[in-house]
């Protein structure tokens, strides 16, 4: 009779994925070795081989997990009964908060699946799409008097280029965090710069998810 796994399996793995993808992130994925990944996890390079083949398995499953999180969240808000402004700011909320709870695991979906064999990289580029295409939507139901929604995917485009990239200029000690910064972000994106202005710090998680980090 073969053996079951033990109790602790899936959170060992969890563990691997996460110091893999904070390695794989900093170092880059050419750059890190499977030996590199055992000694941050305090295992012997069998007992990592044990969870996961090889580096490759490990970056699959790292892309594969975050930005099916991504996908599962813009399915969930679709589904919800919200007005089409309110849904949008919640796409914003929470994709800020999955990012600051996930930002080694973004930078390897941004930048190490083009090391992904074919099949691989474009079943993970697929489920990326999935969630392009559902911000996309949202944007386009604001827009019910354009022309056409030929603009609905470069402004989300626009969109996630303001959410990426500010988790390379916030610093943990600085004076807005996460959850204050998305209803900017909101703001921003729906009524312009002048539509911009400071949440108070109360105001700041209403509706908004909580965050760990600040900027």
């Amino acid at each position: 009779m073969p053996r079951g796994r033990s109790a602790t399996y899936d959170d060992q793995r969890e563990l691997i994925l996460a110091q893999a993808a904070q390695l794989f992130a900093r170092r880059g994925y050419p750059a890190t070795s499977m030996n590199q990944v055992a000694e941050a996890c305090n295992l012997s390079k069998a007992t990592l081989y044990h969870y996961y083949k090889d580096k490759s398995s490990l970056l699959i499953s790292i892309a594969e997990t975050h930005v099916s999180k991504l996908a599962a969240l813009v399915a969930e808000e679709e589904a919800s009964h919200h007005t089409d402004e309110e849904r949008l700011r919640r796409f914003i909320y929470r994709i800020v908060e999955e990012y600051a709870g996930a930002q080694d695991a973004h930078r390897v979906l941004t930048d190490d699946v083009r090391f992904l064999e074919e099949e691989d990289r474009e079943r993970v580029l697929n489920k990326e799409r999935e969630v392009v295409a559902g911000f996309a939507r949202a944007v386009s139901a604001l827009r019910p008097r354009a022309p056409s929604d030929d603009l609905a995917k470069p402004l989300t485009m626009l969109l996630f280029g303001m959410i990426n990239w500010m988790f390379t200029w916030m610093k943990p000690d600085g004076q807005l965090d996460h959850a204050a910064i998305a209803p900017i972000v909101a703001d921003l994106f729906l009524g312009g710069v002048g539509a911009v202005k400071r949440p108070p710090a109360a105001a700041a998680a209403v509706g908004a998810p909580a965050a760990k980090e600040s900027g």
